[in-house]
């Protein structure tokens, strides 16, 4: 029998970052995978700012940056030309410092992970299957099949990364509810021209099937990614591209120059109903599954994996008491229900058939859309809703307090001026102070090993949000955890003893 302090099951984005974050915090673990190597194709594309921002605590962003592509804007395209162009430039200068889409396809984007799981020490285990697990109730039982045979491994905790079919869902028994689109999905990664391969995003809005072309980092580099409704759905194991291919080349102009490789699949719209049963975790396409739509699935994952690898650090390394890990499921479950009702919403009215359903599509959005996208607010709103900065915690039991407009929950405001963002590389606890910090909360924070960090008061932090001298605790995971007016050091005293935190 083996032993660890998390058992990893699932080796995709998901399940290595979750790794990546228990390494940096110390936090011993095992991550295994049925699959004998990583994929060489996916369907993932986007890292969003959110993500971007999040990566710095593993001086991963800037590999991102330098390894995707930086998508300038999109188009919407009718009949056979585009209608209408929506620039990100300039929507969110003043939000994140990456107001920007990356694409980054996911297996890059997994090598990427691994090896920096690497020099942590930390190798994948490959070929090794979860058959199942028993949950004694003060830890785990999981019993795998490995290329020499069985094993057993004893963990504390579980982590389902294990994807859509997940056997850790499975013997959780959490259930599955939703539903699957009717439309096949086909993607194709391919080497392209035409007005289309442009370096933007381009989505055609013609007929009830979608279709749209996402730039990739080299010259002609594009994925296709589109649906397909009817008589060919029925059998998608004999689709080719060729059989596709003729939508993309008449209504987007593309002209095919090679195809690296083609693939078809179903998607599903599902929420588990838990993502914690005791000592077992869901996480990612495990726990939540959606349409493509917004490019939301790998980053809501690597939401997770953030959200929960600081709370395991902090009860297995004796900070915590285990109750901590209930918000898990508080925090994230809230948000994959919106999201999945959200992204549902958007590719229906995008793939609905009907008269009307045109209309909407190929008369009414191109007009509104060009329009709406020139109202500050409304382009501000979209960005934090794609790029998830929008994402809050205000009605979890860690959040706490209002000082300014910010409140416990709320992501903190970053700032253009000074980089405020800079500590946050460090995934922990910290205290921020806009304007000046008491004698009382600097020797506070000095005997109890929480690092202040001040940032002098400019008109522009109101702006943003902050209150004059007033204190914000920040959690590992970069959100505020306490936002309180009087800067009193006593109020982080309440905050972690109300909880029992050490």
């Amino acid at each position: 029998m083996t032993r660890c302090d998390v058992l990893i099951v699932g080796a995709g984005p998901t399940g290595l970052v979750l790794g990546n974050w228990l390494a940096r915090l110390g936090v011993p673990f095992r991550i295994v995978d049925k699959v004998a190597e990583p994929g060489t194709t996916s369907r993932a594309l986007a890292v969003h700012a959110r993500t971007l921002e999040l990566y710095r605590q593993l001086n991963l962003t800037e590999a991102v940056i330098a390894n995707g592509h930086k998508v300038p804007a999109f188009n919407l395209w009718v009949k056979g030309k585009p209608e209408a162009r929506v620039s990100f430039a300039d929507i969110a200068l003043d939000l994140t410092p990456y107001p920007f889409i990356k694409m980054f396809p996911q297996d890059e984007h997994e090598k990427l992970l691994i090896g920096r799981l690497q020099t942590f020490g930390v190798t994948v285990e490959r070929s090794v299957e979860l058959i199942g697990f028993t949950d004694t109730g003060d830890h785990i039982v999981a019993r795998l099949r490995t290329p020499t045979g069985e094993e057993t491994c004893e963990a504390a905790y579980i982590a389902g990364c294990d994807g859509a079919r997940s056997m850790v869902r499975q013997t959780m028994a959490t259930g599955f509810p939703g539903g699957t689109y009717q439309q096949i999905f086909y993607v194709a990664d391919t080497e392209a021209s035409g007005p289309s391969v442009n370096g933007d995003v381009n989505v055609d809005l013609d007929e009830a099937d979608f279709l749209a072309v996402f730039p990739l980092k080299g010259e002609g580099r594009v994925r296709l990614i589109g649906t397909v409704r009817d008589d060919r759905a029925q059998h998608p194991e004999t689709l080719r591209f060729q059989d596709v291919s003729g939508r993309a080349i008449e209504h987007l102009k593309i002209n095919i120059n090679k195809i690296n490789w083609f693939s078809t699949y179903r998607v599903h719209h599902r929420v588990t109903d838990h993502f914690r049963k005791g000592r077992a975790f869901l996480l990612g396409d495990a726990a939540h599954i959606h349409s493509p739509a917004g490019g939301q699935g790998m980053n809501t994952g690597i939401g997770d994996a953030i959200n929960l690898a600081w709370k395991l650090a902090e009860v297995l390394q004796g900070r915590a008491a285990e109750e901590l890990l209930d918000s898990y499921e508080t925090e994230r479950i809230a948000f994959a229900r919106k999201l999945v009702k959200t992204t549902d919403q958007i590719f229906t009215l995008a793939t609905a058939e009907g008269r009307l359903a045109d209309i909407v599509r190929t008369r009414i959005l191109p007009l509104v859309i060009p329009t709406a996208s020139r109202i500050e607010a409304l382009r501000e709103w979209l960005f934090r809703t794609i790029s998830q900065l929008m994402i809050n915690y205000r009605d979890s039991e860690l959040s706490m307090g209002r000082a300014g407009d910010i409140h416990g929950g709320d992501r903190l405001p970053w700032l253009k001026t000074v980089d405020n963002y800079g500590p946050l590389a460090e995934p922990s606890w910290q205290v921020h102070m806009y304007g000046d910090a008491s004698q009382d909360l600097t020797q506070w924070c000095r005997a109890h090993d929480l690092p202040l960090h001040q940032f002098e008061w400019r008109d522009e932090h109101a702006a943003a949000g902050f209150s004059r001298n007033a204190l914000y605790l920040i959690r590992p995971d970069t959100y505020v955890a306490l936002a309180e007016s009087s800067g009193s050091p006593e109020t982080i005293e309440i905050y972690f003893k109300d909880r029992g935190w050490q």
